[in-house]
């Protein structure tokens, strides 16, 4: 995931619009990297980091009690295989 990117979510206290903004860095010689770490935040409210191992096969939740395990793992699974779409541009880095 290059840009920031919307997600709705069912949770136990109503739909949240959630906004995932990926922690993405540009390391010497413009080479673009993917930290693993994305951002949740429901308007300005920040509900806490998701955290993928480098092989995106785990993750951890830092939100408190902001999502539950099963929210939280709704959102992972979103990340996880979320494409980004034709002509998605590293250099535009939100």
């Amino acid at each position: 995931m290059i840009n920031q990117v919307a997600y709705d979510i069912n949770t136990l206290d109503g739909p949240v619009h959630l906004t995932i903004t990926p922690v993405n860095q540009i390391l010497p010689g413009n080479i673009y990297y993917s930290t693993g770490i994305y951002k949740l935040s429901a308007g300005v409210v920040g509900m806490g980091d998701i955290t993928f191992s480098e092989d995106m096969n785990e993750w951890t939740y830092d939100g408190i009690g902001d999502l539950t395990y099963e929210e939280a793992a709704q959102v992972a699974a979103y990340i996880k295989n979320y494409k980004d779409p034709a002509g998605a541009d590293p250099d535009l880095l939100q």
